[in-house]
């Protein structure tokens, strides 16, 4: 018995000694393996990459960017019942293990021993904040060295961290699937909801995925998603959160997910969203656009973006039509089997002009064609198996011009295979359509403060990116004459001024032809007034009145404007024949309608960072006194204006008037329709290149240029009058629909005097071709002619008496 004693005891010393050296040995790889572990305590201000999200000014979501879709929420905002399901699926005591969980690790061991061999993947038993540990600080790295590292690492952060801090990050950071990483962006994105708006059965979804987004995908594996759910809701019974009754409600429910789609949410906002976009990269960076979780408030009017959008494309289809011809189809297909469905889904179509689809010819008559209407595309990405027919008459296709005549057969223009652009007109009615050659860009902004609140780029983002509104530097020809108009009107003229209509000869310098400008149709008019010339936009008075003050006074005008940087002082430019951009135009033009204040076009309301803090307000006005916590009696704060005055209020005053007259007597008469007050000029570049028409209202500029993207003629009588302004038109009919017209604002201290509207001479009232007509203190209308350009022998202007003057008006007629 002695010896069975000692020899246990012996035995039991051996153990004690082995165990002591196993445990100094595991303490002393314990100690080496903690020596090598990363830094922790980052977690403590961790700011995970966050997208960004544009919103328009009513606070409709308009675009979102981000590397990783990504919404942090703080744990106080996220539903307990969602943390509920989360922790059932993934970790039951993680409100009460120290960071690791015996139990589980003790289930993972024997699992393993018993898939050994089996080749199966490893089972791990990792608490949430194991998982926290590994996300962050660690790789994916299977091994059991870096299971250590995640346990040790966890129990350090039990340490230092609260449950809920733990919590938080696990839930923000973990990935979901279909790009959304926490359960933020996971609930926009896959519910369109707010965490707040889910239901049970969303939940316990949402909670199902961190275990192998793709092996639960909504739609490829609806059956296996829908069985990992059940099994959340379950364990979220035997936890107590679930009543059984609720959870057998929850699991009959279908899987609903409905994806949010990536891209422009707001429709046809796609080149106001890319604008902001390159803004915000270009003053915060790509890292902060992408990663940084800006809010960003822009100045886009939805409704006008749309009104913009369809005015635009009405007008750009419209000159296709009038003008273009039939350019053939899209592509051509072979078609194989009855089922041409699929093959007609892979060809790319424009998403951003829902209007229009894609349709294949399946045969053709003489007086009809019968098309394939692209099916469907459902959710999870599965095409329809309805398969829809239409008819295209030949009737409805007059306008696709062959050879230059319209098609006497439907054979003429399609044939079976070819893949078309239809839009449905009405019930089942469909109609061929194309995408017009020419382009174009419209650009409204509020006046008064420089927000841009509409702006579209060209026909379709999704065919050009390239915004014809800001990137494309064309000549703006006569609608650049309201600013040399204007600097003449700021330096002692009057708009009854005169200036000889006549032909001119103008030296260019050195080795250069001698430029003769003509008017658009080739003849001269005699003696005008200033407000003759920009109603009808005459060039020839144009360049003799830029001549006469100086092209270094209009270039200084012109750059003070923002139209051009540094404009050559040559007479050529006094006809637009420099380049500009339609922002700049417009924002020129804005500065005209709001009193000759400076003002910047803005996309950009407001942002905010990440925890809510305004990082840029878009403020033009200082009020130190619009900051009081409360009203105490005090006198309402003044704001101080501090935008510079480039132009006098009542000079503006005075071109707004003449540019009234452009709408009412000149080259824009079809702009009365849009019946309200509006100024306004037409543009028309050298050999119908350029189409333009700019105008206001007293509280809305709008710009709009029409052109090929390669400068080529348009074709004779494509005035800015005829195809741009009835883009304008359109617009503004749809913009300000609802609202009471508005008359200009007349500065104090300007006269209104009744003068004949062709001799600039006094008029008494009622007379034929009486106008009121703007006057500064100081002046008023001539007695007596001085006639810009006709000028004696020692270079004095001729003063003629009312009579000969009246003779030179009536009586020359187009001889000059």
């Amino acid at each position: 018995m002695k010896f069975l004693v000692r020899a246990f005891g012996y035995l039991f010393g051996i153990a004690v000694v082995f165990g002591l050296i196993a445990a100094a040995g595991l303490w002393m790889y314990l100690n080496k393996m903690s020596e090598d572990l990363p830094d922790f305590t980052a977690l403590q201000t961790y700011e995970p990459p966050v997208m960004t999200r544009v919103h328009a000014a009513d606070g409709q979501l308009m675009d979102e960017f981000a590397r990783e879709r990504r919404l942090y929420l703080p744990i106080q905002a996220i539903p307990d019942q969602l943390k509920n399901a989360f922790i059932s699926a993934e970790d039951k005591n993680f409100y009460h293990h120290i960071g690791i969980d015996p139990q589980g690790i003790l289930r993972a061991v024997v699992t393993n021993i018993r898939n050994r061999g089996s080749g199966r993947r490893l089972v791990g038993a990792s608490t949430i904040t194991q998982q926290v540990a590994k996300n962050f600080l660690l790789t994916n790295e299977v091994s059991y060295e870096r299971k250590i590292k995640e346990a040790l690492l966890a129990l350090r952060m039990e340490q230092t961290y609260s449950k809920d801090h733990i919590l938080e990050l696990y839930l923000n950071e973990i990935y979901l699937g279909v790009g959304a990483y926490g359960v933020g962006a996971a609930s926009l994105i896959l519910f369109d909801k707010s965490v707040h708006e889910l239901t049970l059965e969303e939940m316990a979804y949402l909670a199902a995925l961190p275990k192998g987004p793709a092996n639960y995908h909504p739609f490829r594996y609806r059956d296996r998603a829908i069985e990992r759910r059940n099994w959340v809701i379950d364990r979220m019974v035997e936890n107590g959160f679930v009543e059984p009754q609720e959870a057998a409600e929850a699991k009959a429910k279908p899987l609903n997910v409905k994806l949010r789609s990536t891209g422009t949410r707001l429709a046809g906002a796609e080149y106001f969203s890319e604008a902001v976009r390159r803004e915000l990269a270009d003053q915060y960076g790509e890292e902060r656009l992408y990663e940084g979780g800006l809010s960003v408030r822009t100045s886009l009017n939805p409704k006008m973006q749309v009104v913009a959008r369809k005015a635009l494309m009405d007008g750009l289809i419209a000159f296709d039509r009038q003008r273009g011809k039939w350019r053939g189809p899209i592509t051509t297909l072979e078609i194989n089997s009855n089922d041409w469905g699929p093959q007609l889904a892979e060809v790319e179509r424009l998403d951003d002009v829902p209007e229009w689809t894609t349709a294949i010819v399946l045969s053709t008559s003489n007086e009809n064609a019968i098309v394939g209407i692209r099916p469907e595309t459902l959710d999870g990405g599965k095409l329809s198996t309805d398969r829809v027919r239409a008819r295209l008459s030949l009737d409805d296709m007059k306008w696709a011009r062959v050879n230059g005549r319209s098609p006497r057969n439907v054979q003429e223009v399609l044939n079976p295979g070819d893949v078309v652009y239809v839009e449905n007109t009405a019930g089942d009615q469909y109609e061929l359509r194309q995408v017009p050659e020419v382009s174009g860009a419209l650009v409204a902004m509020d006046p008064h403060s420089g927000r841009v609140l509409a702006m579209v780029g060209g026909f379709s983002f999704d065919q050009s990116e390239f915004n014809r509104a800001t990137q494309a530097w064309r000549q703006p020809g006569s609608v650049f004459k309201p600013f040399v108009y204007a600097t003449a009107l700021d330096n002692g003229y009057t708009p009854s001024s005169v200036v000889l209509d006549a032909p001119v000869e103008i030296e260019q310098g050195p080795g250069l032809d001698i430029w003769r400008p003509q008017n658009y149709g080739g003849k001269f008019y005699g003696p005008s007034t200033l407000r003759t010339g920009i109603e009808l936009s005459r060039n020839v008075m144009t360049v003799r009145l830029a001549q006469d003050m100086t092209m270094e006074l209009v270039s200084q005008y012109a750059e003070s404007f923002g139209i051009y940087d540094d404009l050559t002082p040559v007479l050529s430019m006094s006809l637009g024949a420099g380049e500009t951009t339609v922002l700049r135009m417009t924002n020129a033009f804005s500065m005209i309608a709001n009193g000759g204040r400076r003002v910047q076009p803005t996309f950009i309301d407001r942002i905010q960072d990440r925890y809510g803090k305004t990082i840029y307000r878009n403020e033009q006005l200082i009020c130190d006194a619009c900051t009081a916590a409360e009203w105490n009696g005090q006198e309402e704060p003044d704001l101080i204006d501090t935008r510079e005055q480039v132009l006098d209020p009542m000079t503006a005053y005075q071109i707004t008037s003449m540019m009234e007259g452009v709408v009412q007597r000149g080259t824009a008469t079809s702009v009365k329709a849009v019946g309200r007050p509006v100024a306004g000029k037409t543009g028309t570049t050298n050999d119908e290149k350029d189409a333009w028409f700019v105008g206001f209202t007293p509280d809305l500029t709008v710009g709009v240029y029409v052109g090929y993207d390669t400068p080529r003629r348009m074709g004779r009588g494509a005035t800015g009058g005829r195809i741009a302004a009835p883009i304008f038109t359109e617009f503004m009919q749809q913009a300000l629909a609802g609202t009471p017209p508005v008359e200009f604002r007349v500065p104090s201290g300007l006269q209104l005097i009744p003068i004949n509207r062709r001799t600039g001479l006094r008029a008494n009232p009622g007379e034929p071709g009486t106008i009121l007509e703007a006057f500064k203190p100081g002046t008023a209308p001539p007695d007596s002619y001085s006639v810009i350009g006709f000028e004696d022998e020692i270079g004095t202007y001729r003063e003629l008496s009312p009579e000969a003057g009246e003779a030179v008006m009536r009586g020359t007629g187009g001889l000059y």
